[in-house]
């Protein structure tokens, strides 16, 4: 479903992205681990098209959307929900979830129905419908986070990139978060996750990669990546 080969990018002189290459299939939840600095957000606007890939090519469902930029993949049916949650906070959450689908809207992708998946929305985030009304800037720190999420969602994505959805959160919502991205593996969500508890990251994941220094250093099943040494040593710690 989303086939990236030799990668590389940056910003201006720096670069970040050394020529990585992962693939994502669909029905697949991929998680890319490392620590901090090594690449994965720049990965994954690389993806999205926030930043400009310098070389490489990324397809998705087989079409080519090297370089394009973000409206044209969004439209292609890559959904972002992005490292700081970015929510629109002098938005009510409803709205926040209306402007997610607004290529459906717009007739850029098939429009469905766009009132009954936020319904959807509010049952998978029941947080979310006890707050439908409420400015997105007021929302805490975790309520932000599911409306991110949320808002990805509601553009019915081939793909949906999560870059570091557990950040900042309390452990007890850190649970909720990912309880939710178990159940959207479940039904299948296309997903490539970016997580900074690698732990948790790969129990919930089918497969992973590492990165390290804008490269990727280790690949392979998550269950297998559980129990590298390498990789338990450096990201996973003693406790797990």
């Amino acid at each position: 479903m989303l086939s990236v080969q030799g990668l590389v990018a940056g910003y201006g002189r720096v670069k970040v992205l050394h020529g990585i290459s992962l693939e994502v299939s669909e029905g697949q939840l991929v998680t890319l681990i490392g620590s901090n600095g090594a690449g994965k957000t720049t990965t994954l606007r690389a993806l999205s098209g926030m930043i400009r890939p310098e070389a490489g090519r990324i397809t998705l469902a087989g079409a080519d959307i090297t370089g394009l930029p973000s409206f044209q993949i969004c439209r292609r049916g890559l959904a972002h929900s992005p490292e700081g949650r970015r929510v629109f906070a002098n938005l009510p959450v409803a709205d926040n979830l209306l402007l997610g689908a607004f290529t459906r809207l717009t007739g850029a992708r098939p429009k469905g129905d766009v009132l009954r998946d936020r319904e959807r929305m509010y049952e998978l985030f029941p947080r979310l419908a006890e707050r439908r009304a409420q400015y997105a800037g007021t929302l805490s720190g975790g309520e932000q986070q599911m409306l991110a999420m949320a808002r990805a969602l509601m553009l019915n994505p081939q793909v949906l990139l999560l870059d570091e959805p557990s950040m900042g959160l309390a452990p007890k919502l850190v649970e909720e978060v990912f309880s939710i991205i178990a159940r959207l593996k479940r039904e299948k969500v296309t997903m490539l996750l970016v997580e900074q508890f690698a732990a948790a990251a790969l129990d919930v994941a089918d497969f992973g990669y590492v990165m390290e220094n804008g490269r990727l250093s280790v690949s392979g099943p998550a269950a297998s990546l559980k129990t590298d040494p390498a990789v338990r040593a450096a990201y996973l710690g003693a406790a797990h």
